[in-house]
């Protein structure tokens, strides 16, 4: 049997997994930081906006939210396919990763921009208020009282979006995205070479595996602080 088992890992080109892990980890590092340099700035901007917030905005709320709930409704799938025009006019191509990580920073900004608004709308009011009884500045109440309190909760959502980006890498597979998602679906799936769809699920696990340690180690540290 272990005989067997070898021989079959021996077929495999291990030359293409790794490039595809290389790809995956390209996709998931660049669209993740897309994602939290528009995500943040828009979860806080949700908040910030809602009734009886720093800025409360009834109208300018709502339209923020009714773009971030239709992103937000749309399947991934459907969101490559829709976004291809615009994903050739930002990077010119709509294939491997440079094509990929334009879908995948729309998809998951909105994702993560909920996630943070409901973080900070975990800390504690107190905090707001006693900001504005010392003539602090909404700059200054964000940036020195919301954030670092609502910080164990931002770093969560970040780790619960890098997650969800694993598993919007692997889709991007089914236009051509490059990736693990690719060589599982041109090889395991279309050349019925079951042994790499077995190995890209277990790289894609590991993965996943290792993004939630890592921002549960994060969330312990931030919130020892």
């Amino acid at each position: 049997m272990s005989n067997g088992f070898i021989q079959v890992l021996s077929t495999i080109d291990w030359s293409e997994i790794v490039l595809a892990g290389g790809d995956t980890l390209l996709m998931l590092g660049g669209s993740l930081l897309f994602t939290t340099l528009l995500g943040l700035p828009l979860g806080i901007a949700l908040f910030l906006l809602d009734r009886g917030q720093l800025l409360a905005s009834p109208r300018l709320y709502g339209l923020l939210s009714l773009v971030v709930n239709i992103l937000r409704s749309l399947p991934f799938v459907i969101l490559l396919i829709v976004l291809i025009p615009f994903t050739l006019l930002i990077t010119g191509t709509s294939l491997g990763v440079a094509g990929a990580i334009p879908p995948l920073v729309v998809g998951a900004t909105p994702f993560l921009a909920r996630l943070v608004e409901t973080a900070l709308r975990g800390v504690d009011r107190g905090i707001v208020e006693a900001g504005l009884s010392m003539g602090a500045t909404t700059r200054q109440i964000v940036w020195q009282g919301l954030l670092p309190e609502a910080l164990p909760g931002i770093v969560s959502a970040l780790t619960v979006t890098a997650i969800t980006l694993v598993s919007y890498t692997a889709m991007s597979g089914v236009i051509g995205g490059g990736g693990l998602g690719d060589l599982a679906i041109r090889f395991g799936y279309q050349r019925f070479q079951t042994e790499v769809m077995v190995v890209t699920v277990v790289l894609l696990l590991v993965l996943v595996q290792a993004l939630q340690m890592l921002g549960d180690w994060l969330v312990k540290r931030v919130s020892h602080h």
